[in-house]
């Protein structure tokens, strides 16, 4: 276990960690979890702490979740709605008296605070693949405490943390796992990469037995698959890519279907001919949708897992991501979602 090699670093992208350091959060974000169940609080771990969280884009799950833990460690979380203040902008991007450049963001925000969490992905930086995560890299550059990254256009390395915590938890570990990520139905064409890329990067890294399912034209970022290869050789799993939906699910351990945008909608500018012909993409792949059926044909004990929110009715049936309890297959979406909060709490124990 990794005890000293974590504070003051940054939390943008799971590759910049080791196995070892990754086994070591999930095992702090174990603790924290098995704290909070007993009642036993610890709130000295952070106390009087601060964390500037800027959100360029909505969410539930991950404002609540930093926020509730922060406040679970003894420190206090600031929402800074990038609207509200001059908007963070990288240099070239400025507009007078509505913007201000990131590097001066960041410095100020460095001597008020502990660490700065940014979430940023899609239109703040007009849908070019890796310029959000240029951005998260950006601030990381100017100021000296840790930034985390909460979502942005290539990794969202909390999400993915809390994908295999929930993994370790329901098979105990991770040898021989097989963890299925698929492209599913949406009609909203307007969904970054970012989870299911961390989601196999993780998978690999921990030697699970990867497929990568999606139709022709929701290619994933070249170099995020041949990092998962590279893991997969390292710990002895497998990674596979397939366009054969219903066949990457049989056998599966772990069934996790989600949307994410076909590869014409990251060469911007984003148009109407970039609309159109994503659309046409989604919608000759209707029937890629996690129904009863396609849990029938996963491993008698598989988890149904989805980052959330998810499209009841086309990415994923009512059935299927609400039966929590019985006999069979279970969704494990919820207990994902909850695990947000502990992984979080780990790496903010041990990066502020």
């Amino acid at each position: 276990m990794q005890t000293k090699s974590f504070k003051g670093r940054d939390f943008l992208a799971e590759t910049d960690f080791t196995r070892e350091e990754i086994d070591t959060i999930l095992s702090v974000a174990e603790d924290l979890k098995k704290d909070r169940a007993r009642g036993d609080y610890h709130d000295h771990l952070l106390r009087s702490k601060t964390l500037f969280m800027i959100f360029y884009n909505q969410s539930l799950r991950t404002r609540n979740s930093f926020e509730a833990g922060m406040t679970q460690l003894g420190g206090h979380a600031h929402y800074l709605d990038p609207s509200k203040i001059y908007t963070p902008a990288m240099e070239g991007r400025e507009v007078a008296y509505s913007t201000e450049r990131v590097s001066d963001v960041a410095r100020v925000l460095d001597r008020m605070g502990d660490a700065i969490a940014i979430r940023c992905y899609g239109d703040p930086v007009d849908w070019e693949y890796g310029g959000a995560h240029a951005m998260l890299e950006e601030f990381a550059r100017w100021c000296d405490i840790p930034v985390l990254n909460m979502e942005d256009d290539v990794y969202h390395p909390f999400q993915g943390l809390a994908d295999v915590l929930t993994v370790k938890e329901k098979f105990g570990g991770f040898k021989g796992v097989k963890f299925t990520m698929s492209w599913a139905y949406s009609p909203s064409v307007h969904k970054p990469r970012a989870v299911p890329q961390s989601a196999i990067l993780y998978a690999a890294m921990m030697g699970m037995e990867v497929t990568l399912a999606h139709p022709k034209g929701m290619e994933l970022d070249p170099k995020i698959l041949t990092q998962c290869k590279e893991y997969a050789d390292a710990q002895g799993g497998s990674f596979q890519v397939t366009d054969d939906f219903k066949g990457a699910m049989e056998g599966a351990h772990v069934v996790y279907p989600k949307a994410w945008c076909a590869t014409p909608i990251f060469q911007p500018p984003v148009g109407t001919s970039d609309a159109i012909e994503t659309q046409a993409i989604f919608d000759r792949h209707k029937d890629w949708i996690c129904n009863k059926e396609i849990m029938d044909i996963a491993d008698k004990n598989a988890i149904y897992m989805h980052c959330l929110p998810c499209d009841r009715g086309y990415e994923v049936t009512n059935d299927v991501i609400d039966k929590t309890k019985g006999k069979g297959w279970l969704s494990a979406a919820f207990d994902e979602a909850e695990n947000r909060l502990h992984v979080q709490k780990a790496v903010m124990s041990l990066v502020m």
